[in-house]
Parts: C-alpha cells; sequence; structure tokens
C-alpha cells in the first residue's frame, strides 16, 4: 500500500529520539545557525543517511530565512529536497521567488520543491500551474491559508481549513496537468485530515508537529483525533526538557496519528 512520509518537528530534547516515530528529518534552516545540537543533529542524519527535507522557515519566521544562509545550508547539509522559498499567500511573487531559485547549482542528491501560495483558491491554481511550467515536479499545499475557510464555510475554522486544503488538493488531482506531479503537505489544523485523501500515491510526504504539541499540552488524541489545533507551537516549546514532557503520550499520539489516517504504526 502507498502511504505518505511522515515527519512531527520536535523540540531539542526529542531530536535523537523522533527516528522511533518519524519516516525521515524535517530540517528548520534558522535553527541551524542558531542551535548546536540541532545542527549537530542533521549532520549527523546526513552522514547516516538519513532523509532529509529542508524547509525555508517561512511559517517559523514570518518570512523565508536569509538568502545566502539558506544557500550556505543546503550546500553543506545537502539535503535530499529543499523547499525554495515562498511568500505567504501571494503567488505571483511565490512563482517569481521559485524562478528566482531555479539559477543555482544545487548538490547532485538534492531536489528543490516548490509551496503554493495564493490570495484565494484561483490564485493558487494559477500559482500551482506557474510553478508546473516552471518544472517544479513536486509541490508544496500548506495548511493554514485563510481562504481555505471561504473555500469550505464551517462553524469550525480549523476543521473548515482541513476541509478547504482538502478540496483545493482534489481539485489538482483532478487537473491533466498535475497527473505526473508529487505533494508535500505542509502541517494541518486537524490530524485526521491526512485520511481523507485515502493514500492517494501523488501525496509523497507531510510534516506536521502536531501529535507533538499537542501532547505537550498534555493532551492525547480522541480516537477520531482531534477537532482544533492546539495552541502549542514548535517556537514556544523548542527548550523544553526531556523531563517535563510524558513521553508516552508522545509515542502514544505518534501511532494514533497513523491509525486514524489509515498509515501503517510506527513499530513495523
Amino acid at each position: 500500500m502507498s502511504q505518505p512520509k511522515i515527519s512531527h518537528e520536535v523540540p531539542r530534547c526529542l531530536l535523537t529520539a523522533s527516528p522511533e516515530f518519524n519516516d525521515y528529518d524535517y530540517c528548520l534552516p534558522h535553527l541551524l545557525d542558531i542551535d548546536e545540537e540541532y545542527k549537530q543533529y542533521f549532520i549527523d542524519a546526513r552522514d547516516k543517511g538519513r532523509y532529509v527535507i529542508m524547509d525555508n522557515s517561512l511559517h517559523e519566521l514570518g518570512e523565508a530565512y536569509d538568502h545566502k544562509r539558506l544557500l550556505h545550508w543546503v550546500n553543506e547539509l545537502q539535503p535530499n529536497e529543499f523547499i525554495v522559498p515562498d511568500v505567504w499567500m501571494q503567488g505571483h511573487q511565490t512563482a517569481a521567488q521559485a524562478k528566482y531559485w531555479k539559477q543555482y547549482q544545487y548538490p547532485e542528491h538534492t531536489k528543490i520543491i516548490a509551496v503554493i501560495q495564493g490570495t484565494d483558491k484561483n490564485d493558487a491554481y494559477l500559482c500551482a500551474s506557474l510553478l508546473n511550467n516552471l518544472g517544479y515536479d513536486k509541490l508544496c499545499v500548506s495548511y493554514g491559508a485563510t481562504w481555505y475557510n471561504d473555500f469550505f464555510p464551517h462553524t469550525n475554522a480549523d476543521m473548515g481549513k482541513a476541509l478547504g486544503r482538502i478540496r483545493f488538493v482534489q481539485g489538482l488531482l483532478k487537473l491533466d496537468q498535475f497527473k505526473d506531479t508529487k505533494f508535500h503537505l505542509l502541517g494541518c489544523s486537524i490530524p485526521q485530515e491526512f485520511g481523507w485523501y485515502n493514500n492517494h500515491p501523488q501525496i509523497e510526504s507531510i510534516d506536521t508537529s502536531n501529535p507533538i504539541m499537542t501532547a505537550l499540552e498534555g493532551i492525547e488524541y480522541e480516537e477520531y483525533g482531534l477537532n482544533y489545533k492546539p495552541k502549542a507551537n514548535m517556537n514556544d516549546h523548542f527548550d523544553v526538557e526531556f523531563e517535563d514532557i510524558q513521553y508516552g503520550s508522545i509515542l502514544y499520539n505518534a501511532n494514533k496519528f497513523r491509525k486514524i489516517n489509515g498509515f501503517s504504526p510506527i513499530s513495523e
């Protein structure tokens, strides 16, 4: 059965434990410059042959990380995939960035991928088309665009965001232009969203800290998942100490995340 590769971003204290429940490592490049332990983990991951996707830190910083430092780290770390800089909810600016970042030479085994952005669904579909025409054959879809709630109105805003993204992605998957395109889903508002894609073979990878952040709030998933997004985020919890977390809840949520979405358990 085809299923996407899964990674959950974790606080520093869980880095070395994370391969127990992560299929690959998801790297936030701004942390490579400010945290020695984080940097060493990813250097070791590279040397061990772990699959690594390097983000551009837009979600954490509000804008993509420093241009020169991104170039430095993509060449130093040689990730399997690098998400080129995008501009939040701005389709044309994102496409312009994606075109700009095509000019560079990348490590032999590094694939560059791009994020679909837009002010509304039509702008996002246009952005996706522009990125495809630029030669990007793997595209990322963020969870947080506010227009998802316009695309799929719902009394529960977090549920509406999930349903809006599902409707948008389903639209992409129906278009002949994207029949050979792979997709990465960035984050989530509710953890059970991914089951609604029914392990579609074009959805190649996902990343979300949701199971970890929920556990750090002292919450374990219900049998169906959760109907709201936890308030905790990595910026607030990156420095948490191991003795201050319930590791059993981390593992419970990571495994439950897989179960509710129809993925193989972490023990396999």
